[in-house]
This record gives C-alpha cells, structure tokens and sequence, in this order.
C-alpha cells in the first residue's frame, strides 16, 4: 500500500474515532504524524514535528487570552453597548454590522479580523437572546466577502503570482466575485435561522435579563487599560501589520503585571481544547503534504483531458483540503496546477481564480480552519460542544455544494467566451 493511500486512510480513521469515542482530535492528530511521519516515512521527530502551526498556536493562545480580560471586567460589554447605541438600540440590525465590520478590516490587510470581532459578536448575540451560531456565520462571511480585495494578504497573494506566472490578474473580479458569494449566503442564512432561538449557554439567563435594565456605556478605572490594549493590538495588526500572537500576548502580560488576580482569571479563559484540536490535526496534515498525498491526488485530475471537469475535481479538492488545513496554501497548490490549461485558454483565468478562491474558503467555518478555529475559541464554554458540531455540519454543507456553484463562477465566463 503506498504511503500517499496510508494517510488517506489515517485521516478518515481520525474522523471517526475522534467522533465515536468523543476524542480530541487534535490528540488523534499529533499520534497520526508520529505514526505516519516515523514508521511510513521514516520520519525523525523534528520532521514529523515540523507542522506544528507555532504561530497559530501563538494567535489562539494570545487572542483568547487577551480578550479573556475583557469577557471578564465587562469591556466586551461596553463595546457592544457602544455599537448598539450607533444604530439607534436596533440590535435585529447588529449581525449586519458585525459582517460589515468583519469585511472592512479583512479586506484593508487584518488577516484575523474574526479574532478580533467574534468575541464582540457572539457576546451581543448572547445578552439579546440571537442565535449565536447564525451571528458566528455572518461574522465568518463577513471575512470571506472581504478577504480577496486587492489590498488584503489573499488578493495580493494571487496577484503577484498571476503575474509571476505569466498571466493577467483580474483582481476585480477576484474581489467581487468572493464578495457576492458570501454576501448572498449570508443572506439566506440569516433568513433561516435569525428567528431561530439556536443555542444558549448557562449564563444567557443572567446576561438576558440584564437587557431590562439600562445598560451602561461607561468605563470603569480598571476597564481602561483593557481598553487601550485591544486598541493597541488591533492598530498594530491593521497598521503596522505585526504578528498578532506575539502582540496579544505581550499586551496580556502587560495587563497581568498591572493586575496579576485579573491576568490569572483571564488565563482559564484560553480555549486549550481547540488550541490542541487545531494544532494537532495541522500538524498531521503537514505530514501528509509531506508524503506526497496532496500532489498524487492533484496529478490524478490534472490528467483528466477535459479542462472544466478538472477545475471542478480541484475544486471539490481544494474545498475538502481547505476545511483542515491553511485555504492560502491550498490555493497556491492548486493555481500551479492549473497554470498548464490556464496556459492554453480553455478555461478562463479571471473566472477561474475567483471561483477557486471561493471553493478554497467558503468551507472556512470548519473549526479546523483559522476563521472557524478563532470562532470557536470564543463560544461560551458550555455549549461549545454543540456548537462545534454545527459548525462541522455547516462546513460539511459548504464542502458538499460550495465548489460546485463556484464551479458555475469558472464555467460561465469560459462558455461565453467561446
């Protein structure tokens, strides 16, 4: 059996025991890379190692830990308050906003502008008794309808490797093209799930029934280096484009040295579940690139001689791939294998670049995925559970007919241009 066959089988192993015996599957994750990387490939364990995701492992472990201080001292809150206040106290129009604000950052270079919002959107959607699953939705197409603006790290990204492969970029309609997808899933999901009660964690009866009373939206003293914190953290990322793990956890410490109890209080707070759940699997999927599986899958429909089927096998590939692992990695793969019949104009690029940009990230609320992983982190604990297997339900959804209506994105400019 060859070795690219063996992780297949691995990976489907992972799925089911992690679903049967209700194992974290980033544990089955890191066992698998030790398994796969040094008895198939003969790996050392620096190598099988290698995938680790430090810096993913850095952002959730800072991001959760930062906000961790304003989920406790009430800063989330006055936040909210603020923003419910800007649209006149009419909260059915906030998950809008939210989405609204999600698409603005992404699209200006915020490559984690989830993290940044979802914590602000699941707690609004929590006190005023909104389905928190159809906010955590809008908050993820919110960031997809923006990721692929010509200035943001997706769009330039395949611009610049567009261009470097000798072929015309067409960043409008990479930027629309995403946009438009998004903005109309977001539209029939909030149709049918806005009237929904959806889940409710154990302390939404307390949060709820301080909707009667007058909410306030002034700072405390102990709520204003909170404050500036996550001021600091967002300028830093929007503007000077530092890593947001490294910043989220030194304005943390900062935080815990003014007030030690309250950094002690922030740390339960850190979501070490989905840290492994996210880390391990990462770092199996990196052994299985490794072993060559994605590349044999990939030269398999890259034989195939009609050129529209091919985009719509790496398609399908692109968007199961992507549920696990990084979409931007996968997106790269993809383009340099269908440099060749792009080459040859049977297909068209611009048509098909945006539809495989929405294949590769419309099933990013996979909580194996960075904007799935960053919602996760912040549902409330009690009911993070079900709402994980929502999540996977919607991603499964999305990998079943997201690639083929991006497909339709591809097909349609080819056929009219023939």
């Amino acid at each position: 059996m060859s070795a690219e066959l063996i992780c297949v089988i691995v990976l489907g192993l992972m799925f089911v025991i992690g679903t049967w015996r209700d194992i974290n599957m980033g544990l089955l994750g890191f066992v698998a890379a030790a398994g796969v990387g040094g008895l198939v490939l003969h790996q050392a364990p620096e190598e099988f190692l290698a995938g680790f995701p430090v810096d993913l492992f850095l952002t959730l472990v800072g991001l959760t830990y930062l906000f961790g201080f304003a989920q406790n001292n009430g800063v989330i809150e006055v936040i909210v308050n603020w923003c419910v206040k800007l649209v006149g106290g009419r909260t059915a129009l906030m998950p809008w906003i939210f989405f609204a604000l999600t698409a603005i950052l992404i699209s200006l270079g915020a490559l984690f502008a989830v993290a940044i919002i979802a914590p602000l959107a699941l707690s609004f959607a929590r006190k005023h008794r909104i389905n928190q699953f159809m906010v955590g939705l809008l908050v993820v197409h919110g960031a997809l309808a923006g990721a692929f603006s010509p200035i943001s790290v997706y769009g330039i990204f395949i611009n610049d490797y567009l261009a470097k492969n000798g072929l015309t970029p067409t960043p409008l309609s990479l930027f629309l093209a995403p946009l438009i997808f998004n903005l109309v899933f977001a539209l029939v999901v909030y149709f049918v799930l806005h009237r929904r009660p959806g889940l409710r964690a154990e302390a939404d009866d307390a949060l709820s029934a301080e909707t009667e009373r007058p909410s306030t939206i002034r700072l405390t003293r102990s709520q204003v280096p909170t404050l500036i914190g996550l001021i600091a953290m967002a300028l830093s990322v929007l503007i000077f484009s530092w890593d947001v793990g490294i910043v989220t956890i030194t304005i943390a410490v900062v935080l815990t040295f003014i007030n030690p109890a309250a950094g002690k209080a922030a740390m339960t707070k850190v979501s070490w579940s989905v840290v492994i759940l996210i880390t391990g699997v990462l770092t199996y999927i990196a052994v299985l690139q490794a072993a060559g599986t994605v590349g044999w899958v990939s030269a398999g429909i890259s034989a195939i001689g009609i050129p529209l089927l091919a985009a719509l096998l790496l398609f399908y590939m692109s968007g199961l791939i992507s549920a696990l692992a990084s979409s931007l990695a996968i997106i790269g793969v993809v383009i340099a294998l269908a440099v060749p019949f792009l080459e040859s104009g049977d297909v068209h690029v611009g048509g098909f670049v945006a539809a495989l940009a929405i294949a590769a990230t419309i099933v990013d609320i996979s909580p194996f995925s960075t904007n799935g992983a960053m919602l996760l982190a912040n549902v409330h604990t009690t009911i993070r559970d079900r709402y994980y297997k929502q999540m996977i339900g919607y991603a499964g959804l999305m990998c079943l007919i997201g690639p083929g209506l991006a497909w339709v994105v591809a097909a349609v400019p080819t056929v009219l241009t023939r």
